[in-house]
């Protein structure tokens, strides 16, 4: 690889935690292949507006433990249109950029299959609380939220059991119920709302029901927030049929975002990172990596975003088992 070839790394859409272990394991691994790296401010936003620095060893020192991305992020709707990626190939083409990699969720996957297909050297790191994105087990983030997630219903169930309540908390996902479904499992609720299998507010006030006359001193409802239902309205329904329990509501929000990695993502994200530069030191482009068994693959961008991840049924179902 020649000293004068240049790499670019950036972060889009929501951010999440393991970004900036990600970050630091492209710029170090890219340095000592012997190719320059510049940080991208701003995600796609900042592509096209050419807002790029020089980034050394030093520059992603003590960044490993942080959540957030130290190279910011953004949703560019400019870039979403032809006339703004023709305008971030052109800053790229000024600053000597020879590839760019990509860190970001489904989003931010098809903005780098969209550069890729104009001939720009794309590689896509997966990185998503929402762990939405086909071709990899589990993206950065993922686990993190998760813990945090687990962290918070554990605390509320103490209160609810003391009470004797039902605790309705909507977890984040968009149109995935992963976290939902895995919170679910892990913090043993009693129902889980997701968006694959549309929810009944009718059979949600039943298991609510049955639960208080099978003597559990508590309920806890998880509700994915793009499951069609809307979790105060959920609650006001259970006051309102006068259940046995009683309902209190909690919408984590974006504390599912934050915090200190765990040492799974901080792995899986350090991982990835390398594997992303050692892509390109073998000439490869236009690929994803993403955790297969117990290795980092390569997945075709164009493979990403034509296919949907699927939240496993199986977990789903387990769920109701462990309810009982």
């Amino acid at each position: 690889m020649s000293e004068k070839f240049t790499v670019g790394v950036l972060t889009s859409g929501g951010d999440a935690p393991g970004m900036n272990a990600a970050i630091r394991a492209v710029v170090r691994t890219a340095l000592a292949n012997n190719m320059n790296v510049l940080g991208v401010m701003h995600g796609y936003e900042g592509l096209v507006n050419g807002e790029f620095k020089s980034m050394g060893p030093r520059d992603v020192g003590g960044i490993l433990q942080r959540g957030g991305t130290v190279l910011l992020t953004s949703r560019s709707k400019r870039f979403q249109e032809p006339s703004g990626q023709r305008e971030a190939i052109r800053k790229m083409n000024e600053a000597g950029m020879d590839a760019l990699i990509v860190i970001g969720g489904e989003g931010s996957m098809n903005g780098a299959n969209a550069l890729s297909l104009q001939g720009v050297k794309v590689i896509g790191i997966p990185g998503s609380i929402d762990n939405d994105i086909w071709g990899t087990n589990i993206a950065i983030g993922t686990d993190t939220a998760m813990n945090t997630i687990m962290d918070a219903v554990d605390k509320l169930r103490d209160t609810a059991s003391s009470h004797q309540r039902a605790f309705l908390i909507e977890t984040m996902g968009r149109n995935s119920g992963y976290l939902a479904v895995m919170a679910g499992i892990i913090c043993g609720a009693e129902i889980v709302l997701i968006p694959e299998t549309p929810p009944d507010q009718q059979e949600v006030a039943a298991a609510v029901e049955d639960a208080y006359k099978r003597g559990k001193t508590h309920a806890i409802i998880i509700n994915a927030e793009g499951s069609g239902i809307r979790t105060t309205d959920l609650a006001q329904l259970i006051d309102e049929m006068d259940l046995g329990f009683k309902t209190r509501m909690t919408i984590l929000g974006h504390i599912q975002r934050g915090g200190s990695p765990t040492a799974y993502d901080r792995l899986l994200a350090s991982r990835m990172g390398v594997k992303a530069v050692e892509a390109l030191v073998e000439g490869k482009h236009g690929v994803m990596t993403g955790l297969k068994g117990k290795g980092i693959d390569f997945i075709p961008l164009a493979d990403v975003i034509s296919n949907k991840r699927k939240v496993n049924m199986e977990y789903y179902h387990m769920v109701k088992v462990l309810a009982r």
